[in-house]
């Protein structure tokens, strides 16, 4: 990355690599380290690992941005990106120091957590988890998904301890709220600028068109309907809770473990709203051979366990809430793809999700519209559960 163009991914990648090498040999001075396959991902560049027989996953965060952001020159060229990250990965607040920092703190609490293996110069290593992501216990057992659902939440019972509470204090992970990151993309006339790139290089023109002005439409809805007020108290939420960041190494009838934590103050329906989000992504992006609905009518009941007791008005506005959540969210990660270099890997969900980007933009037209209307959230949530199955049938 010397020259002042837009930084280009291999340049990025071996930027990355370098700094990787050079801080594991000053976290394990001595040790052998083999770095492995590269992990895709549009946020950090993570790669495998092999510290002294010990495998271990590392991660760098480039300014704290998403890869694809900093690819197409959000941070500036090439030169500026290696200076900034200079003094970026030395910051005590950098992204992946927070990241470490809660780790610890969630194991300290007793929340089973891919143990923090190192952490120095902004590259953070953690200890490798083997084992079937929530997702992929999902896609082979639809029918244990409402006690799957349930682990996971179980396994976060411990989030309003004492020392995460204070951890969260100190350092929380705002980056990763659903809200913040889509006003931070469709804010303005750089949130215009932003969808115009909506697929420049993955999808053909024609598609492209369509695909803009239906992500235009259902942006301007979502800016205008906001996010009512959530009910109850603030809490701490894991703030990053996809299904795919929730393993089960011991099998589905033990306690899951978590990785990639986002911890701050937010909500209680939250983490609900973002394992909501994913899972009805991952129905419409690859449906199971039986269909989505023994997964939707559980995630229906589980979402019904969640808001029990709360009264009708309460539980209109949790309802509200998740709905809206589950939209941006969805708009977030679907431009986050698209807007993607063609010269970046992408992981294979997301590659299953473009390819569904049609389908998925009648769904977000169908579900928005609906909200707009001022439609009774109970009713607005069981039609856009019915417009997830029908997008899943496509």
């Amino acid at each position: 990355m010397n020259g002042t163009e837009v930084p280009e991914v291999e340049a990025l990648f071996a930027f990355s690599t370098q700094r990787i090498r050079r801080v594991a040999g000053g976290v394990w001075p001595g040790e052998r380290v083999v770095l492995g396959d590269h992990v895709p991902s549009v946020t950090g560049y993570v790669r495998r690992a092999m510290v002294g027989g010990r495998e271990v996953f590392a991660k760098d965060s480039v300014l704290g941005l998403s890869l694809v952001s900093v690819l197409r020159g959000s941070a500036g060229d090439a030169a500026r990106v290696r200076a900034a990250q200079a003094a970026y990965a030395m910051a005590p607040g950098s992204l992946l120091a927070r990241e470490a920092a809660q780790l610890r703190a969630l194991h300290t609490a007793g929340v089973r957590v891919a143990p923090c293996a190192g952490y120095a110069g902004g590259v953070l290593f953690t200890e490798a988890v083997i084992g079937p992501t929530l997702l992929d216990l999902i896609a082979k057992s639809p029918a244990r998904t409402g006690e799957l659902l349930a682990a996971a939440v179980a396994g976060l019972d411990a989030l309003q301890a004492p020392q995460i509470v204070a951890q969260v204090d100190a350092g929380p992970i705002n980056e990763r709220s659903i809200d913040a990151t889509f006003r931070r993309k469709f804010n303005g006339l750089s949130g215009r600028h932003y969808i115009g790139r909506l697929g420049a290089d993955r999808l053909d023109e024609r598609t492209r068109r369509g695909v803009q002005v239906v992500v235009a439409l259902v942006v301007d809805r979502l800016l205008k309907l906001r996010l009512p007020p959530a009910p109850g108290p603030r809490r701490v939420v894991y703030g990053d809770l996809k299904p795919e960041h929730v393993l089960f190494p011991d099998g589905p009838a033990e306690a899951p473990v978590f990785i990639d934590p986002g911890l701050a103050w937010g909500p209680a329906g939250a983490d609900t709203a973002k394992l909501a989000s994913r899972l009805l992504l991952a129905q419409i992006a690859a449906p199971p051979l039986e269909g989505p609905g023994p997964v939707v009518d559980a995630l229906a009941a589980f979402v019904h366990a969640q808001t029990r007791g709360l009264g009708r008005a309460a539980r209109a506005l949790w309802l509200r809430r998740l709905l809206v959540t589950w939209l941006m969210d969805t708009v977030n990660i679907l431009s986050t793809y698209l807007t993607a270099p063609a010269a970046l890997p992408l992981p294979e969900h997301a590659r299953a999700v473009l390819d569904q980007t049609p389908a998925l933009c009648t769904l977000l037209d169908r579900v928005s519209a609906t909200l707009t209307v001022g439609t009774e959230a109970a009713s607005a949530w069981r039609l856009a559960l019915d417009s997830v199955v029908k997008a899943a049938a496509r």
